[in-house]
């Protein structure tokens, strides 16, 4: 059970046609797009770096909040607030693996502002005829990996989302039924509650 595996960045792909006059979307407007992001659910199918598929549910609450909840036979749980992240592997009795939030790709899009403009944290901005692809990572500490964020425009959509980590691994996640600007409890992202037993 790797750090990685468990901190896949969710991916939508839909099978809704693109116009073909879309065209490369800019850097303000993305930014701007996922900064009216505040909250998210999906339902998630997670493709890992050494092919093994796993589902479940994601909950995202802007800024620095994100859980993963990993559907069985997985017993897994992750939870990311407090600028921390935390793996909790129901398979061990062994305390969560804990990371600061800054050492991950996450940090990019669970800023409380995200600007994509800033020097040197989008290393690719291309566009392949259906799709703006944008490569970022900390410009700081390039060393942590980055996140491959895909879009679509007409509206404005977040298709596919990336984690390339530091070590050459690659996780993506496939999210299905997303539902944007729910009310969502700060309690389910709380890592203390649940390292004392909920």
């Amino acid at each position: 059970m790797t750090i990685l595996r468990f901190l896949a960045v969710p991916a939508l792909i839909l099978a809704t046609a693109v116009p073909a006059y879309a065209e490369k979307l800019s850097l303000n407007d993305l930014s701007k797009y996922l900064n009216r992001m505040k909250t998210a659910e999906a339902r998630f199918t997670q493709i890992n770096d050494d092919g093994s598929i796993s589902t479940g549910t994601l909950f995202l609450k802007r800024p620095g909040k994100a859980r993963f909840e990993y559907n069985p036979p997985e017993k897994a749980l992750v939870l990311v607030s407090a600028n921390n992240v935390a793996i909790f592997d129901g398979r061990s009795n062994q305390p969560p693996e804990q990371y600061p939030l800054h050492r991950t790709p996450l940090s990019v899009i669970l800023a409380r502002n995200v600007d994509l403009s800033r020097a040197n944290m989008v290393v690719g901005h291309d566009y392949d005829g259906t799709a703006t692809i944008v490569t970022a990572q900390d410009p700081e500490h390039p060393e942590y990996g980055n996140i491959q964020l895909r879009f679509t425009d007409s509206p404005v959509e977040l298709r596919q989302w990336i984690i390339n980590d530091g070590n050459g691994g690659r996780t993506t996640v496939v999210l299905g039924d997303t539902q944007v600007g729910i009310p969502i409890k700060n309690k389910i992202f709380n890592i203390e509650m649940y390292l004392r037993g909920h």
